[in-house]
C-alpha cells in the first residue's frame, strides 16, 4: 500500500547523506522546509545550505551551520562567486548530541527565520534573490529522519481553539460540541498549542487526508486523537497511543458505548523524545493511517456515514508543529 502525500505536503522520509535535491516548486516567500534528525552522539557540525544550483562551490543563498567545537555556536553566511560574505553568528546551541530535533526555515520578505524545536532561534537577512534558489543541500554529523517542503502558511487570524479534556474508554461522554470551530480545511497550522480542535469543512469525504507533524513528550504517558461527529459526540476513529504500555489502541464511540479495542502494529511510531509524522486518509471502506511514510494500520469503517464526522481532536503528552486538515 503506496503513501500518498496530501497536495502541498511533499515529505522525503530517512534521506541519505549527503542530500541535495531541487526544491519542488524553487524557493518562494509563505514556504516552510521541516527538517527532522537526530543529531549524532560525537557531532562536530552540520550545515544546511539554501543553493543556487546543484553543483559543489556553487553560490548559497544561505549557510546555516553549528559547530561544536568547544566554543558551541551556529554560524550563518552566504557565497557569492565563489567567496563567503560576512560572517554571522550565535554562541548558542539549540542541539544536543545524540538527540532528537526539528529544525524548520520559514521564508519571509526579508529574512529566513529559523526555528529549532518550536522555539524562534534566528533571522537571516537575503543577500541572494530567492527565485535564485533552487536546491536545498543537507551534510554533516546526524541523521535525517524527514525533509518537508510546505508551499505557504495560514490566513492570518485562523487560530485553533482548546478543547476540555476527553473522557477515556469507561467514560460516557454527554457533552456537546466543545468549541466553536474555525474553517481551518487545505492551509496548514503551524505549531498550534494542545489540546487542538479544529473542523474538516463539509464533513469528511473520500480521499481526504489529515496530516499531524508533533513531538511526544519526554514524560509522555498517553496521547488521544479523534474523528469526531460534532453533534453526537460519536467517534469514527480514535487513536490512542498509550507511551507507557507501548501500545497504540484503535477503537470507536458510538451510541455510548465503545466497540472493540485493535492493538497490532508492524510498529510504534510514537516514542518519548521523538518526533512523528502522522498522514490519516479516507478510503470508500477504511482509514488507512501512514506513520513517517510508511504503512501503519488500516481501520475499517464502524460509522457508515463517515461524512458527518467534522472534527478532529488532538490532545495529551505531545507538542505540535503542523496540522493539515
Amino acid at each position: 500500500m503506496a503513501f500518498m502525500p496530501v497536495p502541498g505536503y511533499l515529505p522525503h522520509f530517512n534521506p541519505t547523506l549527503p542530500y541535495n535535491r531541487e526544491i519542488p516548486g524553487g524557493l518562494r516567500t509563505g514556504m516552510s522546509v521541516y527538517i527532522q534528525g537526530v543529531a549524532n552522539e560525537h557531532m562536530k557540525r552540520f550545515c544546511v545550505n539554501f543553493a543556487v544550483g546543484s553543483r559543489s562551490g556553487g553560490d548559497i543563498a544561505f549557510h546555516f551551520n553549528p559547530r561544536f567545537d568547544g566554543w558551541d555556536k551556529v554560524v550563518f553566511n552566504s557565497m557569492q562567486n565563489g567567496s563567503w560574505g560576512h560572517e554571522e553568528k550565535k554562541r548558542s546551541m539549540p542541539f544536543r548530541k545524540g538527540a532528537a530535533f526539528e529544525l524548520v526555515f520559514m521564508v519571509m520578505n526579508e529574512h529566513y527565520k529559523v526555528v529549532v524545536n518550536g522555539s524562534p532561534f534566528y533571522e537571516y537577512g537575503h543577500r541572494i534573490p530567492l527565485q535564485m534558489v533552487t536546491h536545498l543541500q543537507v551534510d554533516g554529523d546526524l541523521e535525517l529522519r524527514s525533509i518537508n517542503f510546505l508551499g505557504g502558511g495560514p490566513p492570518p487570524g485562523q487560530i485553533p481553539m482548546p478543547i476540555p479534556a476527553y473522557p477515556g474508554p469507561g467514560h460516557i461522554h454527554h457533552a456537546k460540541p466543545p468549541c466553536e470551530l474555525p474553517n481551518m480545511e487545505g492551509p496548514p497550522v503551524f505549531n498550534p498549542p494542545v489540546p487542538f480542535c479544529g473542523r474538516i469543512q463539509g464533513g469528511l469525504t473520500h480521499r481526504k487526508t489529515i496530516v499531524i507533524k508533533g513531538l511526544v513528550s519526554q514524560q509522555a504517558n498517553s496521547i488521544t486523537i479523534n474523528f469526531k461527529v460534532g453533534d453526537s459526540g460519536d467517534l469514527a476513529l480514535h487513536i490512542n497511543p498509550r507511551i507507557s504500555k507501548g501500545e497504540v489502541v484503535r477503537n470507536s464511540f458510538m451510541g455510548n458505548t465503545w466497540g472493540a479495542e485493535e492493538k497490532n502494529l508492524p510498529f510504534n511510531p510514537f516514542t518519548r523524545g521523538e518526533y512523528f509524522d502522522l498522514s490519516i486518509r479516507c478510503g470508500q471502506d477504511r482509514f488507512k493511517v501512514f506513520a513517517n511514510g510508511q504503512h501503519l494500520f488500516d481501520f475499517p469503517h464502524r460509522l457508515s456515514a463517515f461524512h458527518k464526522v467534522d472534527t478532529v481532536e488532538i490532545q495529551g503528552d505531545l507538542s505540535l508543529s503542523y496540522v493539515q486538515i
